[in-house]
């Protein structure tokens, strides 16, 4: 196994020649320095790719006349509504519109006239253009994806909740408040364009704004980082328990969050809840990178982070086997290191997996999810030019995509109720820990883009490392393997495919909740949930998505507990003394360093 580094490697002089080396391809300096003004001025969305999408939906759309009667037909029926629901609306009859799961009409304000009507109207051409946008023939499928994408984010713009004059339940608390309501909208609006002003000016305003900050209110779990070189620090934490269990948990947080999400406040600290049942708990901490940092890869967070980690905790616990858990990207790392462990079975210096646990992790990006909406080739040259220049990916660039995945929440629900309704934020330890944003560095951004999300590599067999080909059927550890239901980053079925990958014992978990509430999922939280079926063994036929969800068994409570139960099976049966961490070799308590980068 390669050592880590202690030094980070230096910043590359620019080339002299007229051409720059971008994910291993030559490109004229002209070309990245108008892609980067585009980048700019679009949010990093390439204008190209969004010209192509509507290209290849109109063209077919055009050669398609059956599916221009079904739209047709599709507006005949719902022009054919209005006569009964005019004549309700003279007779003074209230109307809840039909909306589904869209929680902006349940005011009771959108039952009466006109405000019915507005719904009804924004409602069915939502619906119309959702058939517009979907199912017509020879359309590539990523291209619709991003067609109906944009329809809705359009729609979600015209959408009536948006505007006072035309929403109800804005009207009524500005008449109930006799105005005040809007006063503090706008008191509101103005805070917040000022505090833009400020950030933008004040770089490092960001961690001091944080109303929970990594080591006063939350990271509390205590501990020492027994390690430390250019890209991790290892946190040992301190044993909660008088007998441990022999052999360590080892948590690969992703890279592109700060790893406390898993130590937030003692209440919901996966941390502390593995340290009481009587786990030793190892954690990763990940440097927050720099400009400086621009030409780390793939390949050094796999030998300087999982494996050096991996490394310490084998020789901090006289060389036991590990159970090793990756969230989101720290899981396909722990998966592809994994893969490349299993080659060195017989390696007697290589650390010893026990078991290996995946929290909404990929390890198959055929389904990416809504993620895939901003992964082609011409959004990869885009966002190659809008991290050549600085070096990374800022989080605040990557964060306004997921925010746009989710807009309907995070951002109109925002405006209406913050703006239009005065109302103020409401914050916790979990939303306070998504705005504590990082960065990644360019190389490694774009490695990860192109192998794993564009190419699909590490499934297909073709995920090179120390110029071999990793098969993720090498591993032979068991498998703890958690999606959750709501899940817009790691779609559940997209984890699930881990069972067609895999030739190892794998237990499947479906989690209530979304990418980060389902995972933070405490005993004790109310409405959690979570389902479980049949263990899928070595040589057996693996099941689809569909199938196992059919007979799943549905668990009220916390999904943690069926997991230390898990981890305690896979574990020695006899405990021995808790093993303190070596306060004279400690180079910090937790939370560390690292975390507090800015």
């Amino acid at each position: 196994m390669n050592q880590p580094s202690s030094t980070a490697p230096s910043t590359p002089a620019q080339p002299d020649s007229i051409c720059y080396l971008t994910r291993e391809q030559s490109v004229h300096p002209l070309d990245l320095a108008l892609h980067n003004q585009l980048a700019q001025w679009t949010g990093g969305i390439s204008p190209a790719s969004v010209i192509l999408a509507w290209l290849d939906w109109g063209l077919h759309l055009s050669f398609a006349p059956g599916k221009q009667m079904e739209l047709q037909r599709l507006w005949q029926q719902q022009m054919a509504e209005w006569p009964l629901f005019l004549g309700q609306a003279l007779q003074n009859s209230t109307t809840q519109p039909e909306a589904g799961d869209d929680k902006r009409y349940s005011h009771t304000g959108w039952s009466a006239w006109p405000y019915n009507a507005l719904a009804k109207s924004f409602l069915q051409n939502q619906a119309w253009w959702d058939s517009a946008t979907t199912g017509v023939r020879g359309v590539q499928s990523h291209h619709e994806n991003v067609v109906s994408f944009m329809a809705r984010q359009w729609l979600d713009v015209l959408s009536p909740v948006n505007y006072p004059a035309l929403n109800p339940e804005v009207l009524e608390t500005a008449r109930n408040t006799q105005g005040t309501s809007l006063q503090h909208g706008m008191q509101h609006w103005m805070h917040d364009v000022a505090e833009a002003v400020q950030q933008k000016l004040q770089a490092d305003a960001k961690v001091q704004d944080l109303p929970y900050q990594p080591g006063r209110d939350v990271a509390l779990t205590e501990g020492n980082v027994v390690f430390r070189n250019q890209l991790i620090e290892l946190i040992h934490y301190r044993p909660l328990s008088p007998n441990t269990y022999a052999e360590p948990v080892l948590i690969v947080p992703s890279w592109i969050m700060k790893f406390y999400i898993l130590d937030l406040s003692p209440h919901n600290s996966m941390v502390r809840y593995l340290l009481e049942q009587g786990h030793q708990v190892f954690m990763i901490s990940w440097k927050n990178p720099d400009a400086a940092d621009r030409d780390l890869g793939m390949n050094d967070y796999l030998e300087s982070g999982l494996f050096a980690a991996l490394q310490q905790v084998s020789e901090i616990t006289q060389h036991a086997a590990i159970h090793a858990t990756g969230y989101c990207l720290g899981g396909t790392l722990l998966a592809i290191g994994a893969a490349a462990l299993a080659k060195r079975q017989s390696d007697n210096y290589a650390p010893k997996l026990a078991s290996i646990s995946l929290l909404a992790a990929q390890t198959d990006f055929s389904e990416p999810g809504e993620l895939g909406l901003f992964i082609d080739e011409s959004q990869l040259a885009m966002l190659d030019a809008l991290m050549w220049k600085q070096g990374y990916l800022d989080g605040k660039q990557m964060g306004a995509s997921f925010q746009l995945l989710n807009s309907r929440d995070l951002i109109w629900s925002r405006i209406m109720r913050h703006y239009m309704l005065g109302e103020e934020d409401t914050t916790n330890d979990l939303m306070s820990w998504n705005a504590d944003t990082t960065r990644m560095p360019y190389r490694m951004h774009s490695e990860y883009l192109q192998h794993l999300f564009l190419h699909n590599d590490l499934a297909q067999g073709r995920y090179l490392y120390e110029g071999q080909p990793l098969h993720l059927q090498d591993i032979q550890v068991p498998l703890y393997v958690v999606g959750t239901v709501k899940d817009h980053v790691s779609p559940w079925k997209s984890v699930f495919k881990i069972h067609q990958l895999t030739d190892t014992t794998v237990d499947f978990i479906l989690a209530s909740g979304g990418h980060n509430a389902g995972i933070i999922s405490e005993p004790g939280h109310a409405h959690r949930s979570y389902q479980l079926g049949a263990t899928s063994t070595h040589g057996a036929i693996k099941p689809d998505a569909e199938s196992w969800l059919k007979t799943a068994e549905t668990v009220t409570g916390s999904w943690w507990e069926h997991w230390h139960l898990w981890l305690a099976k896979n574990s020695s049966a006899a405990k021995s003394a808790a093993q303190q961490a070596d306060t004279a070799a400690s180079l910090g308590a937790a939370p560390g360093t690292y975390v507090m980068m800015r």
